[in-house]
């Protein structure tokens, strides 16, 4: 699919999110707004993945969602891609659904190959998926994302350190520094000081990409990274990010990280993202 193509992606998927947050009056609109650019480049312009869903992943790309609490975007695209069917978006959090707020597995949602409800576990579960690949001599990568504020949790820091210690280079971990969380800036909450530097002390090689919101910018970053892997050093990507990106009303602030958006809301966010593919 051209760049003009997923261009086109982007505020469809936008849309979906809104739409799916307010039909339930909850959900976590905030950072899957934030992060639709980054779902977009790594589905449609860089991750070797099969639409025909096997959850063993044989000879292809693996992604885990480690901040599953934005699951509306990933949902969102994974629909958008050919998954399973966008209508299914409409049962987003109800009962029975197979779209939970938080990702499971049980459901058998196509695409969805870990739990991630609780922060800071999807890098071990990552690093487990990638040394299986190496075990079965497949030239594959695994990617995860993260929040910046998930960063806060000492399981990561554990993951961060075998990864690098056993040259787990099949990795790419990518860090949506929004610089928010759900109860203010992660200055306020608890600071992550110098995140590269701490990052490359524990043996990562980083790249830092300033314009996260950008489709070409972050496609461009994810393909370096690609090329930086195999070199007995897991990857690490600093993408800058916009909460509530595409939604004025919604950017600024950490308001939005867990609130849904009213009638009048949503009506102000749907008119500034077009529907571009046809509303589910």
């Amino acid at each position: 699919m051209s760049n003009l193509d997923t261009e086109k992606i982007i505020p469809q998927v936008r849309r979906d999110i809104l739409r799916m947050v307010h039909a339930n009056n909850s959900g976590h609109p905030g950072g899957s707004l934030g992060c639709t650019e980054f779902f977009v480049a790594l589905y449609y312009n860089v991750m070797n993945h099969n639409s025909n869903f096997n959850m063993d992943g044989q000879k292809e790309d693996i992604f885990f969602l480690s901040n599953g609490h934005i699951s509306p975007v990933w949902y969102s695209v994974l629909a958008r891609y050919g998954y399973f069917n966008v209508r299914e978006l409409s049962s987003f959090r109800k009962l029975n659904s197979r779209l939970q707020g938080h990702p499971t597995t049980h459901e058998g949602l196509e695409g969805i190959r870990m739990a991630s409800g609780s922060l800071g576990q999807g890098l071990s579960n990552a690093i487990g998926a990638a040394i299986t690949k190496k075990l079965n001599n497949e030239k594959n990568i695994i990617y995860t994302l993260h929040g910046d504020g998930e960063l806060q949790e000492g399981q990561m820091w554990e993951a961060f350190m075998y990864a690098s210690g056993y040259k787990i280079d099949n990795l790419i971990a990518t860090i949506d520094y929004n610089k928010k969380q759900i109860d203010g800036s992660i200055d306020d909450v608890l600071p992550l000081g110098d995140l590269k530097a701490k990052l490359k002390s524990f043996g990562w090689t980083v790249l830092e990409e300033l314009n996260g919101n950008y489709l070409n910018s972050i496609t461009n970053t994810l393909k370096e990274a690609k090329e930086l892997t195999f070199k007995e050093k897991p990857v690490a990507i600093i993408m800058h990010t916009e909460m509530g990106n595409g939604v004025d009303f919604m950017m600024g602030t950490h308001k939005w990280h867990g609130s849904a958006p009213n009638d009048e809301q949503l009506a102000i966010a749907l008119s500034q993202n077009t529907e571009t593919l046809g509303d589910y």
